[in-house]
């Protein structure tokens, strides 16, 4: 898991090869672009654009994927978003290649709480569970992108 603020991005672009345009499409997003999703390099890398209210953590279900990797970053709102090491917990769904997830039942020992805001990136990979979408102080409106890169 990598988490920084987007203008420190290029200390990162050469761990993946889709990474430059990546980052560049979320330095250059226009928050009034539609909900859907983006080809930034055709199939292998996807931008999709999402709003919805945070909820509490106890809807919120844990996930991780196999085949492509996250960037996450928030352009209105705020969210917490938890995150542990895969391995530590136990599968509530099994893993869908067709989706390329993985639901997991919330953990019973203390977690990372990322508070992701505005400014910021994070990057999960697929040893990275994590919770996206909880409320961090109350439920709030949020616009998010999610770029699905290709491991």
């Amino acid at each position: 898991m990598i988490h920084d603020l987007l203008v420190h991005s290029s200390k990162y672009e050469n761990l993946h090869p889709h990474f430059p345009a990546a980052f560049n499409w979320l330095k250059n997003f226009n928050p009034s672009t539609p909900d859907g999703k983006y080809e930034i390099a055709g199939t292998d890398c996807v931008a999709g654009v999402q709003r919805y209210t945070t909820k509490p953590s106890t809807e919120k279900k844990w996930e991780a994927h196999q085949t492509f990797g996250d960037i996450q970053v928030i352009y209105s709102g705020e969210e917490t978003c938890g995150h542990t090491d895969v391995s530590r917990l136990q599968s509530s769904e099994a893993y869908s290649a067709s989706k390329d997830v993985e639901k997991f039942t919330a953990p019973t020992f203390s977690t990372t709480q990322l508070h992701l805001r505005g400014g910021y990136f994070t990057v999960f990979y697929p040893q990275d569970a994590h919770q996206p979408g909880v409320a961090f102080a109350q439920p709030t409106e949020v616009l998010k992108v999610v770029i699905k890169f290709k491991l």
